[in-house]
């Protein structure tokens, strides 16, 4: 077992390591130069297609869920403890400067979260019951013709999912619990698996009706607390930004219980936790979004931008600036205790605050994590593994609940990274399709909407 550990180890250090850093920023750069810088240049446009109408039920076209429920079961996955105990790691490791490297690995993955989602969209199947299946596993397989790499990443996926999407979330859950309310791991464990059965024994109707319903709640909830200290500190933000920028570029001594940090810890750390915070690149959300009804595989893409942003940009920005403006960032304290304490010292319920913020974001990871892993085990051995899948999922929830396993935590850990590896291929050698798809959406639909939005325009002044 210690050998296996030590190659893990090895392995893990690899695909969250520099090296592979900096392919999925690479990845990133490249799709929005291919892309004409569209996610920076109208991301207004993506915005008013994306949040603007996140309750407009009047799609057109062919699919499963609504755009908004395909997003928001992907968002769930991606909005977890990582945006509240991994922001927090990352300053206290890399330091403020950390935040920086933070956005610019978003900013890029925009473009890459952006392609996946395309490419599931293109490449979905229609199974013999009616559902849309797609992800990285099929791009791969039909895109790329290469059925033995769709595999590889479909074993990652289906067994990351065990640790990464459930285990590691119920003991988020329990262990919060406990220190807060003084709940038994225990109870904690069993109360999440009779809820999170009752959603996917529906499907993905189910989990996407309960997602869209939780997503908003749940973002909103934690953005206001964190908001309201913000406006709280409200003299302190240009400072916070100063320090933010100089750091990333110089480091950070030491102070109060902090050690430290070098520019380079602070890249490191930022996008690290950037990804890990949006998933751009693991290939994950586009299983999600597969099932999506839309009319242009761009427009679906266009929902995968808005997670990017809404994941980082909005909801790492709130923790992070939350974290620097109280001062606790230099206390030595890390993860979720450090995000705790910034609520705690400003907010009279901060502390509750985090605890059911954290609570919601990983409950809606088990919802959403059991669907991907589903879904990759599925494409391994047909529609016959769904329910024993589903089965199997149930109880390691409360094994993670208690501190099982913990070796499979590691091990999850390490083959969430190496999802990144087929699908970046995948995304790489299909580059060409997304940017025709992308120039044939710009030249054609959204040309057509400008004329008609003009066209209202000209009625409105003549009348």
């Amino acid at each position: 077992m210690d050998f296996l550990l030590k190659i893990n180890e090895v392995v893990n250090n690899f695909v969250w390591g520099p090296v592979m850093l900096i392919l999925l920023v690479g990845t990133g750069i490249y799709l929005t130069i291919g892309t004409k810088f569209f996610t920076f240049n109208k991301l207004g446009y993506v915005l008013k297609n994306t949040l603007l109408k996140a309750f407009d039920k009047s799609e057109v076209g062919e699919g499963e869920v609504t755009p908004f429920q395909a997003m928001s079961t992907a968002l769930a996955a991606t909005v977890g403890t990582g945006n509240i105990a991994g922001v927090a790691a990352a300053i206290a490791i890399g330091g403020p400067g950390a935040i920086f490297w933070m956005w610019i690995s978003a900013l890029f993955g925009m473009a890459t979260k952006f392609a996946e989602v395309v490419l599931s969209i293109e490449f979905r199947q229609k199974t013999e019951d009616g559902r849309y299946v797609g992800g990285p596993m099929y791009y791969i397989e039909e895109g790329l013709n290469a059925k033995w790499l769709s595999y590889v990443f479909a074993i990652f996926a289906a067994f990351a999912a065990f640790g990464t999407g459930n285990m590691v979330q119920s003991n988020s859950v329990a262990e919060s619990l406990e220190a807060m309310f003084g709940i038994n791991k225990w109870v904690t464990g069993i109360v999440l698996a009779v809820l999170v059965s009752i959603a996917i024994f529906g499907g993905l109707k189910r989990i996407a009706s309960m997602t869209e319903k939780l997503v908003p709640f749940m973002a909103v909830f934690y953005v206001v607390g964190g908001l309201i200290i913000v406006i709280m500190n409200i003299s302190n933000v240009p400072a916070a930004f100063k320090l933010i920028f100089k750091n990333a570029f110089s480091g950070t001594a030491a102070v109060g219980g902090f050690v430290g940090s070098s520019m380079s810890m602070a890249a490191k750390m930022g996008v690290a936790r950037g990804i890990f915070s949006n998933e751009a690149g693991l290939g994950s959300a586009p299983i999600a979004h597969a099932a999506a009804t839309t009319d242009h595989p761009v427009r679906q893409g266009f929902w995968g931008v808005f997670e990017v942003f809404m994941a980082t940009i909005v909801i790492c920005t709130i923790t992070a600036l939350s974290i620097i403006l109280t001062g606790v960032w230099n206390t030595g304290e890390t993860g979720a205790v450090l995000t705790t304490m910034a609520f705690e010292q400003s907010l009279p319920f901060g502390g509750y605050i985090v605890c059911i913020s954290i609570l919601l974001f990983a409950f809606s990871t088990l919802l959403s994590w059991s669907y991907y892993g589903e879904r990759a085990a599925e494409f391994i051995f047909g529609p016959k593994i769904i329910k024993p899948y589903r089965i199997m999922w149930i109880p390691f929830i409360v094994i993670g609940a208690v501190g099982g396993l913990e070796t499979l935590w590691v091990v999850s850990d390490t083959l969430n990274g190496l999802m990144a590896i087929p699908n970046l291929i995948g995304i790489l050698g299909l580059s060409s399709v997304v940017f025709k798809l992308t120039d044939e959406f710009f030249k054609t639909k959204y040309v057509k909407e400008k004329r008609l939005v003009y066209a209202a325009k000209q009625q409105q002044t003549i009348r």
